[in-house]
């Protein structure tokens, strides 16, 4: 059985929490802890309502209003969303990798070639430099101005 699970109904829980009925009725009237409900209709409270509630009445008794507690509940539950969603996306990430061994992966060298590289191997940094020069490459530079490059004498 899970903590969300609705089991206990409003007397029961009430006593658990340390409320009055009425004070349950009246959260669930403004949304504040809302319990999942019979097909008569009638209020069942789950494990996690009950620490809500008791999380409720600390807050309360230390000065907090009513709609900063529903703001703070509302953002406790949406992070509790996000971790169970993080952790189904791990899941199936894991699943993913396991379905397909082999993948390749690609990585660009230093020249702009596209390696292929095993999943889960490193590359070593290449330490190559690359040197472009842009006026080598126009059309109207003849090949003495090219030998008359100081800085070039391995052409």
């Amino acid at each position: 059985m899970s903590a969300d699970t609705p089991i206990f109904a409003i007397a029961v829980a009430a006593e658990l929490a340390g409320m009055h009925p009425q004070t349950l009725r009246q959260y669930d009237r403004i949304g504040l802890v809302v319990p999942g409900r019979t097909r008569g209709g009638s209020r069942r409270y789950s494990q996690r309502d009950i620490a809500q509630l008791r999380e409720v009445a600390q807050l309360s008794s230390e000065g907090m209003s009513l709609p900063a507690i529903a703001k703070l509940l509302d953002l406790e539950d949406e992070v509790r969303a996000l971790r169970r969603r993080v952790v189904e996306l791990e899941h199936d990430l894991r699943e993913e990798r396991a379905s397909r061994p082999g993948v390749r992966v690609f990585a660009a060298g230093a020249t702009g070639s596209i390696m292929a590289v095993p999943s889960g191997r490193r590359i070593r940094r290449s330490t190559e430099i690359v040197l472009w020069r842009p006026w080598l490459n126009r059309p109207e530079a003849s090949d003495d101005e090219l030998a008359d490059d100081p800085d070039d004498s391995e052409r």
